[in-house]
């Protein structure tokens, strides 16, 4: 099960720093999504800064939101969090 998103932070060239219940903090670039029309929108800086914490995902407004599973699994591991630490100890 993916851990909820506990903290975000909106970073140039459309990417999110994104930390998990876990402990794990993760680079999510959003860049190969803005084509899609449901995240289309985010072009824009201003909107896209706006990016924050809702229910246990990224969220920008009431239409525009992103999996936890997608940021989780996609994300550049940047810090490991202590449960995924413990699972890698043999």
């Amino acid at each position: 099960m993916t851990p909820d998103v506990v903290k975000v932070k909106a970073l140039q060239e459309s990417k999110l720093e994104v930390e998990f219940a876990d402990g794990s903090i993760r680079l999510f670039d959003l860049n190969s999504f803005l084509q899609y029309p449901a995240f289309s929108d985010l072009r824009d800086e201003n909107l896209f800064s706006k990016a924050e914490v809702c229910n246990g995902t990224v969220a920008w407004n009431k239409e525009i939101d992103i999996s936890p599973d997608t940021l989780y699994m996609r994300g550049e591991i940047l810090i490991y969090g202590e449960a995924a630490k413990a699972a890698l100890v043999i």
